[in-house]
Order: structure tokens, then C-alpha cells, then sequence
């Protein structure tokens, strides 16, 4: 109450014209018209998570640039060189961050929430937004072999029955390998590091304790040597299976510790403490006279960490959670081994960033959205995964407003539709269905967005919408988005097929329905409105904006939500706009906030050219898996000259749902309106090769769970479909290249099999 009455705006203005700065309160009003009015400016959560990243980025301009005799990781040694394609000038630039190589991979175990995360160079950060370890040689005259500056550096993410990220590094005369993983014991969760290096006599290993990570500085004020074992900031573990020669210590003005290593200086002290965070640590570890060096750590990462060594275990040992994680998932082969490993590293990916919820990264992103739960939802489910998405779904409720309003961040309109929509596509698939006490929240949710719809009677272009709000975040300021309101609308529509599934809900339904149809008609109205004034046909990602690269936001409406034909003149009009202005190499550059090349919306727009039965679908989809990293992911946005990361989070989750449900919709994708089932449509005419073999599955579909199998032969393709269910009322439209036989649904089996008769070639 104090808050509406004590003058906050003119104490502001007064106190900030009394000091000689600039009025903050005009500012945000200049700031705000730039967007339509909303009643969030921004989601708080976002607002929050914006400042932290840039006060971190803040405290790097003061640590780094005049302190680059340190060795630093991977980005900054890039970003910071002037001899690098990676500089970036910093005149003018009051915090310094990473958007250069913005590229990290996770690993982990299904289920367990701790996720350490390694760098292309093999700096790992095996707490969340912690400290980092890197491992160095240096040879007797105190020559070094450090992968942040290597120019010979190879790394992999590599499952055999568990995740693992291997980096080596090498010169002339030595290398330096790492394999990283998890290892859980009773309820203890170790990181696990094997390290082997090979380098002439003389020669020692370092593991060094660093105050940073792929963000920028992660303060140490305190690192101490306890035998064979390293405390840091008092909380912290490190341990050895073997206690180090010795241990070197630094703190910020003594500078880094790797200056230590050259100049021979012996260790004044077993700790280290700094009131400016910047403590270092180097463990030593000799080569003896055989020339190779084989070592393990150990970091334990649960809460109440043990100071034991684990029990060395291979990263090839077999996990059961894995292994029950995978289970029931498909599978995949293909002729393309790019294309193959990529999946299966997307799958491993996605399974294990759904421990409790779900995250759409494990570092930048390691927060709940509810888009992001339903989009890789949305790839579960077709990867055979509805255990793992019931267990997310569970979870949606307790999130949920005595309004309706599924809320992770408030001012984003979309997450109620979205909800919705997966609900229902959950219970349509083949397979258990979702509880009927749903029902309730259904409805709920249904009418909150009836609710939410604004009223202003004439208005052409906004009668009947979505209020503006800042809906995905990378379309642009706040405005009346077509992305909310086609999501929306299939959430509408998907309520009343929820409702209907379970009886005594008609009328509800019905009105759900009704909605449905109101909301699509105020969307044609606005669309016809908008024709009408400036003749465009295309959709801009809203109806005041101009066709920009923020129209890609409006393909929702066929893929995956699939409310308009796939031949739609608007969206072809759009994707066409999207195709010929917004691609650089087959790959969609969004200039809207990511200011590089965005994987997932990229094959937003290949989804729709498949639908289309356009083949400027596989270029992109092709583009996509060329610009994964070296360990099978891809950050949010890449740029678009040196191909690594330069906005979001390294590892993008997001990005790799959108990989496998691509795949598998090139496989088996579903036309509900017309009950068709289209079976290798989008298999590239480069794998229909005589000899060549595909399989996908098990996947389910609206008609059962099927497994592909395909087989190239000399004159023919042999397609076998098992698992559809007889009598479903779908008709089977199966192609190979130019090949084609529709199945009617009256001779639909749960075993097919289809020869389809290749052109011949001379």
C-alpha cells in the first residue's frame, strides 16, 4: 500500500538530475513505446536472470583484459586475441562475455539433477555456475601443452552405456587425453576424470583449480591442499586416487598460478587465500621414465560431499539407469553417418536434461519453461518415451494459478496452449492415456484463455486476440503475437478432444470448441484486415510488424500445430519470404535477439517445406547436422562465420528435439485431418542407393506404434511397417523418391510390407 502513495518517480528523477545522470524514468517510457502496451514488460524470471549474466560479465571487464598474461579458457583466449577470428573489439563495451563460443556438452545420469558440463577444450565445470578444473603438461623447461591454446585439439561425447566427453590435445612430443563422467555409488554422485598423457621424461601433468568457467569468473577465495585431496571455497572437493608430488598455490596479485610452473618457485604454502576470488591451485603429478602418465579424480557433487575416493570404474561400465532410460526409446539407422550419430546424440541429450523437470540447457538454460517442457516433450513422445513425459506432465499442475494460467514466467500467453495441445497429443498416441482428474485443470486452463482474449469492439486488428506480452522472446518487444494466439487456438482445440475422451464433459467441450473457432476467426479477420491494407499475404509475427526474420514465429501454425493446410497461401507466402531473405548456406539466420544461426527454428521451417512435399527441406535439415559441434550438439544461435556459439545456452536441448522429431517425421509423420499416415516422405534420394538399409522405431503414431524397416534394392524398395492397428480408419501413403502406393484403410495391417518399383537408371 506505502508503495502507491510515496512519489517513487519524482524522488527517482530528482536524485538522478541531482547527481548529473541521465532520467531513468524517461528512459524506460522511450523504451516501452517501442512495444505495444502490455501489463508485463518482460517476465521477472528473465528480468532476474539478465542481471546476474551481466554483472558476471561486468566483473569480467575488470579481470580479464588487463590480466591476459593468465591462461584463460578456450572463449576468452579467442575472443581477446587480435590474431583470432573470434576478437571481438571492446572499446566501447562495458561488460565482456562470451558470445563467440558459446559451446558446451553435459554429462550425466538420468535422473540425477547434477550435470558437470565440459568446453570444447576439456575445461570442466562439474559444479553448476562453479569453478573449473583444466589439465596442462609441461615438459623440464617448463614448456607447456595447454588445450585452450593447442592448435591440435580433437573432443568427442562418446555412449557406451553411460555419457562420456573425451578431449585430446597434442604437439610434437606429448599428448594429454581426459574422458569425463558420472558415477553414481549408493547416493553418492561422483565426476569422474581419467587422465592420460604421454611427454618425455622430465615432464609432469597439472590439474589446475581455475576461477572461472565458459561464462567468465566463478570466485575462489579459498583453495587448500588436505593430503591427497584439494578443498575449495571451503566446500568443495577434489580427490586424487594418488596424493600429488606437490601442490602450487596463487592468489590474485601473486597472478596466476601457471606462471609458477616456468619459474620453478617452490610452494610457499599448503593454501591459498584471496580476498578477490582469483585463487588458483596446480596439482603435480611427474612422468617417470616410461614416458606415459595414467591418472583418475574424483569429484563428489552431491551436498554433503564424502572425502573417500570412489572405486575406479570404466566409463564403459554399464548403468542402469541408462539402460532403463533408453529402454523402450527408438532407434535409428541410415546410410548418412553424420546424420545417425547426430540422433543419437540428440536423444541421449534430451533423456538426460529430464531428471525431476526439465531444462532446456544445463547451464544458461538450467531453469523450467514451460515451452521448453512441451517442445521436448513433444520429441519424447515420438522417440516411444510417454513414461518419462507422464512424469513431466505430473508436474505442470503445482505450477498452475488459482486462475488457470500455467505459469513459469508471467507475460508470456503461449504456455496454456501449449500445455493443452501436448496433453492431448499424449492421450492420442498410441498407448496409455493421462488420468481423468485432468480434466479439471483442462478446463481451467481452456477458460483462462477465453478470459485472456482482449475485447475492443471495431477493431479490426486486435478484436478478439492475445493481449501483447513478450511471448517467445526472440520475435521481438512486446506485441500481439500470431505464435500465441495459433497456440492458443490448437490448445482450445485439443481441451475439447481431451474432454471428450472421458465422458460427461460434451458441454464443456463444446465451448472449448466454440473458442476455438472465435479465436481462429478474429485471427482471419486481423490476417484479411492487414491483406487488405497493404496487400501483404504473408504473416509478419504480428499484425503491425513488417516482414522480418521474427516472422518465422508464424509457422507454428503448420508445424507441429498443423491448423492450416499444408499448401496454406499465407504460410507458403511466408516460408517463401523466410527461404529466399533470412537463410545464409541452407541454415535460418534470426536477426531478433539471437543475431545468429538458430538450429531449431531453422527446421521449424525445413518441418513445413516437408509437409509441403517441397524438397528445399533437405538442404537445411543437412545444414543443421554439419553445424553440430564435435560432440553431437548445438548451442541456441551459431554465428554465422566461424560456425560455433554465440547466444544461449551451449548445449541447447530445445535444438536437439527438434533434430529427432525432424528424423522421425522424415520416417512417419501423421495428416490427423485427413487420417493419413505418410511413410517415407522425406527420405533423401542420397540414401535410396541399392544396398542401402533404414530402420526407425519403435515410434508411436494416432494408428499404433510402428518400426520401419527399408531396404534398397536393384529395381525396388522394400518397405515393412509393423505395429499399426487394424480397422484404425487411416489410409498409408508410403513413398521412396519418386515412388509412391497409398494403402487403403480397409487393407491396413498390423504387419505390411510394401514393394515399390524403382525408375531405372542407365
Amino acid at each position: 500500500m506505502w508503495k502507491e502513495w510515496i512519489p517513487w518517480k519524482y524522488l527517482l528523477r530528482r536524485l538522478s538530475r541531482a547527481h548529473g545522470y541521465i532520467d531513468p524514468i524517461n528512459i524506460l517510457q522511450q523504451f516501452n513505446r517501442f512495444s505495444k502496451p502490455s501489463e508485463v514488460l518482460a517476465p521477472g524470471e528473465l528480468l532476474r536472470a539478465s542481471l546476474i549474466f551481466h554483472a558476471r560479465a561486468l566483473i569480467n571487464s575488470q579481470a580479464i583484459q588487463h590480466n591476459l598474461d593468465w591462461l584463460w579458457p578456450y572463449w576468452i583466449e579467442q575472443q581477446f586475441s587480435p590474431h583470432s577470428a573470434s576478437f571481438i573489439p571492446r572499446a566501447f563495451s562495458v561488460t565482456h562475455t562470451n558470445i563467440t563460443h558459446r559451446n558446451w556438452t553435459a554429462v550425466g545420469i538420468p535422473g540425477v539433477d547434477e550435470m558437470p558440463i565440459v568446453d570444447p577444450r576439456g575445461l570442466i565445470t562439474p559444479h553448476y555456475d562453479g569453478w573449473s578444473l583444466d589439465f596442462w603438461i609441461v615438459d623440464a623447461q617448463g614448456e607447456a601443452l595447454c588445450p585452450s591454446k593447442a592448435h591440435q585439439v580433437t573432443q568427442r561425447m562418446g555412449f557406451e552405456s553411460n555419457i562420456f566427453v573425451e578431449t585430446g590435445a597434442q604437439d610434437q612430443t606429448r599428448s594429454l587425453h581426459t574422458v569425463v563422467h558420472l558415477q553414481q555409488e549408493s547416493n553418492e554422485v561422483f565426476c569422474l576424470i581419467n587422465i592420460a598423457g604421454n611427454a618425455p621424461e622430465g615432464s609432469y601433468l597439472v590439474v589446475a583449480v581455475r576461477p572461472f568457467n565458459p561464462e567468465g569468473i566463478s570466485f575462489i577465495h579459498t583453495v587448500e591442499r588436505e593430503s591427497n585431496r584439494i578443498k575449495v571455497n571451503k566446500r568443495d572437493y577434489l580427490l586424487f586416487e594418488r596424493a600429488p608430488e606437490t601442490v602450487y598455490f596463487s592468489n590474485y596479485h601473486e597472478g596466476d598460478v601457471f606462471h609458477k610452473l616456468s619459474t620453478n618457485a617452490g610452494p610457499a604454502d599448503s593454501f591459498a587465500n584471496c580476498d578477490v576470488g582469483m585463487a588458483t591451485a596446480a596439482a603435480i603429478f611427474p612422468f617417470d621414465s616410461s614416458r606415459s602418465l595414467d591418472l583418475t579424480a574424483a569429484l563428489p557433487l552431491t551436498k554433503k560431499q564424502t572425502t573417500t575416493f570412489p572405486a575406479r570404474k570404466s566409463h564403459r561400465t554399464p548403468l542402469d539407469k541408462w539402460d532403463d532410460a533408453l529402454q523402450q526409446t527408438c532407434c535409428m539407422t541410415c546410410p548418412d553417418q553424420t546424420i545417425q550419430t547426430v540422433f543419437s546424440g540428440a536423444l541421449q541429450a534430451v533423456v538426460l536434461h529430464c531428471a525431476h523437470t526439465v531444462y532446456a540447457g544445463p547451464y544458461t538454460y538450467k531453469r523450467f519453461w514451460f515451452r521448453d517442457a512441451v517442445l521436448i516433450s513433444h520429441a519424447l513422445l515420438y522417440c516411444n518415451s510417454k513414461p518419462t513425459v507422464s512424469r513431466i506432465i505430473d508436474t505442470f499442475d503445482e505450477k498452475m494459478t488459482a486462475f488457470g494460467y500455467y505459469l513459469s514466467q508471467n507475460g508470456e500467453w503461449d504456455s496454456n496452449g501449449q500445455v493443452l495441445w501436448l496433453l492431448q497429443l499424449y492421450n492420442e498416441l498410441d498407448g496409455v492415456r493421462l488420468p481423468g482428474s485432468l480434466c479439471k485443470s483442462v478446463i481451467k486452463a481452456a477458460r483462462w484463455i477465453q478470459k485472456k482474449r482482449v475485447h475492443r469492439p471495431g477493431d479490426e486488428l486486435y478484436e478478439g486476440l492475445l493481449p501483447a506480452g513478450f511471448s517467445a522472446e526472440h520475435l521481438g518487444p512486446n506485441d500481439h503475437y500470431y505464435w500465441d494466439n495459433f497456440w492458443s487456438i490448437a490448445g482450445l482445440q485439443a481441451a475439447a478432444g481431451f474432454l471428450r475422451m472421458y465422458g460427461g464433459y460434451e458441454q464443456k467441450a463444446r465451448a472449448c470448441e466454440i473458442e476455438a473457432d472465435h479465436l481462429f476467426k478474429a485471427v482471419h479477420t486481423t490476417l484479411d484486415t492487414v491483406e487488405r491494407q497493404t496487400g501483404r499475404i504473408a504473416l509478419a509475427a504480428s499484425p503491425q510488424r513488417r516482414m522480418d526474420s521474427g516472422a518465422v514465429g508464424s509457422v507454428v501454425c503448420s508445424y507441429p500445430l498443423q491448423l492450416v493446410a499444408p499448401d496454406d497461401r499465407r504460410l507458403r507466402a511466408t516460408v517463401d519470404f523466410l527461404h529466399s531473405n533470412c537463410l545464409i548456406n541452407n541454415a535460418f539466420f534470426h536477426d531478433i535477439s539471437h543475431s545468429g544461426i538458430n538450429p531449431y527454428l531453422t527446421l521449424h521451417i525445413a518441418q513445413a517445406l516437408l509437409r509441403n512435399a517441397d524438397t528445399r527441406f533437405w538442404p537445411m535439415v543437412k545444414q543443421i547436422a554439419k553445424l553440430a559441434s564435435p560432440t553431437g550438439q548445438w548451442p541456441e544461435a551459431i554465428h554465422p562465420r566461424i560456425e560455433t556459439g554465440c547466444m544461449g545456452d551451449g548445449q541447447h536441448i530445445w535444438a536437439a528435439a527438434e533434430f529427432l522429431l525432424m528424423i522421425r517425421m522424415m520416417f512417419i509423420r501423421e495428416e490427423p485431418e485427413r487420417r493419413e499416415v505418410i511413410v517415407g516422405s522425406g527420405i533423401p534420394d542420397e540414401w535410396l542407393k541399392p544396398g542401402a538399409e533404414m530402420t526407425f522405431g519403435p515410434t508411436p503414431t494416432r494408428y499404433g506404434t510402428v518400426t520401419l524397416h527399408i531396404e534398397v534394392k536393384k529395381s525396388s524398395v522394400s518397405v515393412q511397417a509393423d505395429g499399426f492397428t487394424a480397422g484404425s480408419g487411416c489410409s498409408i501413403f508410403v513413398q521412396a523418391g519418386s515412388a509412391s502406393r497409398t494403402i487403403a484403410p480397409e487393407k491396413v495391417r498390423p504387419s505390411l510390407h510394401v514393394e515399390l518399383e524403382r525408375e531405372s537408371h542407365a
